[in-house]
C-alpha cells in the first residue's frame, strides 16, 4: 500500500499530491483565459482551494507558494489585491513571486502551494 496519495492524476501530472503530511498543490492557472489579472487569480485559487480540500487541509494551514506572473510591472498589484483577501488571516505563507513567459500567451498567472495536512 503507498503512503503517496495522488490526486486528479494523468499521465503527465498529478494535480495534487499528500505525502508525510503535507499537500502539494501543482502549478494552477485559470480556464477562462479573457479575464483579467485579479479574474484570473481568483479563478486559480479558487482551483488550489479545491484541491486542498482534497488533500484534506485548506489555504489556513498553507506553508508555502510560488506565484507566476506573466508581466510583474502590469499586474503585480492586481495579483496581490485578490491574494490578500484571500489569504486566511494569521496565516499567510512564505511566498515567492517571479515573472516568467507562460505556456500560453494568454495565461497571466500561476500559482503552486504547498499545505501541511496533518
Amino acid at each position: 500500500m503507498s503512503d503517496i496519495t495522488r490526486i486528479a492524476t494523468d499521465p503527465r501530472r498529478s494535480r495534487a499530491v499528500v505525502y508525510n503530511g503535507m499537500g502539494f498543490v501543482g502549478g494552477q492557472k485559470a480556464d477562462d483565459r479573457a479575464l483579467d489579472i485579479r479574474g484570473q487569480t481568483r479563478q486559480t485559487l479558487a482551483k488550489i482551494e479545491k484541491f486542498l480540500a482534497q488533500a484534506g487541509t485548506d489555504k489556513s494551514r498553507l506553508l508555502t507558494a510560488q506565484i507566476w506572473i506573466k508581466d510583474l510591472e502590469r499586474d503585480f498589484a492586481g495579483m496581490n489585491e485578490v491574494w490578500d483577501a484571500w489569504t486566511a488571516p494569521g496565516a499567510a505563507p512564505t511566498r515567492a513571486t517571479a515573472q516568467c513567459e507562460m505556456g500560453a500567451p494568454d495565461i497571466l498567472v500561476g500559482i503552486i502551494v504547498t499545505a501541511a495536512t496533518a
